[in-house]
């Protein structure tokens, strides 16, 4: 074999070489501007360090206090819960309660179809869940209403009742609203309501010397609400507080009240 000095240097060599060995010349090829042989006989790679393993088990080993696998975390299950239910919200407040479907929450909240449908297998399943959320926010607004301002008042579940019913104007273009407008598409759900609605109502009879006009009182905190809710009430926010501040006084109805309407219906 000629040196390759000599055969790069002389074509003529150079092409007589390559017939007498087609095998061991390869076509020269142009890289980065230089002229290279790819027929010269290249150094063998240095073999890449082995790893010791440590690392790559390390990735692996379980840690007390954590999760062997992400399928395996409860907190994550209920972190994509929420994502859905939050998701939801957005779009009946946002786009109306039409336009809440399944498919709508998953590109909303990021979540695959299949991990949302894993926690909520239809769209009523959503309402629903939606619904009992509500229902819990109230009932811990409402233990803590009667913990503090609700041990004044002459009637407590009374007072707590119009205390939810101005809670739930302050969230009317949030929460409540758009539980409103989505209850309206699933009228069935609203069988829940109504249920606890008629316990309150028993209660607040029940504590009352005018059990009418209590529950008129209660009535008519609830009529300012949902006015306000579905943004026909003429009222300004100065009126409500002075009206809802108004029901919350007992002093303000004592001369209302009718002897002997003690839990009469």
């Amino acid at each position: 074999m000629l040196p390759q000095s000599e055969l790069v240097s002389s074509p003529t060599r150079e092409r007589r070489y390559r017939k007498s060995n087609p095998a061991q010349m390869v076509p020269k090829r142009r890289f980065s501007g230089a002229l290279l042989d790819r027929g010269a006989r290249l150094a063998p790679m240095a073999e890449p360090p082995r790893s010791s393993g440590h690392h790559l088990l390390a990735t692996f080993v379980h840690r007390p206090g954590t999760s062997q696998t992400s399928m395996d975390n409860p907190s994550r299950s209920e972190r994509s819960r929420k994502a859905a239910l939050t998701a939801a919200l957005t779009i009946i407040a946002r786009d109306g309660p039409g336009r809440l479907t399944l498919d709508a929450i998953a590109r909303e909240s990021g979540l695959s179809k299949g991990g949302l449908m894993h926690q909520f297998p239809n769209k009523e399943a959503v309402l629903k869940a939606l619904l009992e959320q509500q229902f819990l926010h109230f009932d811990e607004f409402a233990s803590r209403y009667r913990a503090g301002a609700g041990k004044a008042a002459d009637q407590p579940e009374l007072a707590t009742q119009i205390a939810i019913s101005r809670e739930l104007i302050a969230q009317q273009y949030s929460v409540a609203q758009a539980m409103l407008g989505a209850l309206a598409q699933e009228p069935g759900l609203l069988a829940d309501a109504r249920a606890k609605d008629a316990e309150r109502v028993a209660e607040i009879r029940g504590e009352a010397d005018d059990a009418d006009l209590a529950v008129l009182r209660w009535a008519a905190a609830r009529g300012l609400a949902l006015m306000t809710m579905l943004r026909v009430s003429p009222l300004e926010q100065p009126d409500l507080d002075r009206l809802f501040a108004r029901l919350l006084d007992d002093q303000q109805w004592t001369a209302f009240r009718q002897a002997g309407t003690t839990g009469e219906r």
